[in-house]
């Protein structure tokens, strides 16, 4: 990436991915998008993290007074009009007021109360937009590192996001080194966010995974990627 417009480091993440009927996902998605199957099912995940030292592009990391904060997406994964697989944002909760400027490319974020604590060897996640509702609460506990499997990376690896504005598909392409992954444990979760999305809750057990993080990654200018309904 030549031109990056945005630099973060992407910590303590946790990976919740449930599995939906392909249907009920696709009647989310805009004109142009596809939902991406992985064995007959579409996917969506829940993935929790600090967003730290969120600098332009020339601004060192940790710098003195760089923002970060908690940030939650609930995502989907589908394939734009020229067959690229990338994803879908449903919601991105987000504890800083002023990535709500984010809105302007189509993102959807959403302000609210969000909290990432750590204590006997667990995490919890915990957060609520604006009124107390949509929420979520997910404690975790981290395992071992793991070998990644192709479903693993399927999952956890894409390098775009599409938005939807101004009548159009827009794509943000991301940069950053591999995920090192990990197995995890979910300890307990509640959650609003995917009624709130319209797919009612997960009728599955999960598929979970922990990551420490990336650092330095780079998000790209969006780019028209074709009409979207």
């Amino acid at each position: 990436m030549r031109a990056p417009v945005l630099r973060a480091d992407w910590l303590r993440q946790t990976f919740v991915h449930w599995p939906f009927p392909p249907d009920s996902v696709q009647a989310l998605l805009p004109q142009g998008l596809t939902v991406d199957r992985h064995e007959g099912a579409a996917w969506v995940s829940l993935t929790p993290f600090v967003m730290a030292d969120v600098r332009p592009p020339g601004v060192p990391a940790l710098l003195p007074g760089l923002p970060t904060f908690a940030e939650t997406n609930l995502r989907t994964y589908v394939r734009g009009p020229d067959g690229q697989n990338g994803l879908w944002f449903l919601s991105i909760e987000v504890a800083f007021p002023p990535m709500l400027a984010a809105r302007l490319v189509g993102a959807p974020y959403h302000v609210g109360t969000l909290r990432v604590s750590e204590g006997g060897g667990a995490l919890t996640y915990e957060g609520a937009r604006r009124g107390g509702d949509p929420f979520y609460r997910l404690v975790v506990r981290p395992g071992e590192p793991l070998a990644p499997t192709e479903r693993d990376l399927w999952l956890t690896s894409r390098w775009r996001a599409y938005t939807r504005r101004l009548g159009m598909l827009w794509e943000i392409p991301v940069e950053h080194e591999p995920w090192p992954l990990a197995n995890a444990v979910v300890e307990g979760l509640q959650e609003t966010l995917t009624s709130a999305a319209g797919l009612g809750p997960p009728a599955a057990e999960p598929l979970v995974h922990y990551s420490e993080g990336v650092r330095h990654v780079r998000l790209a200018v969006s780019a028209p990627g074709g009409p979207a309904r």
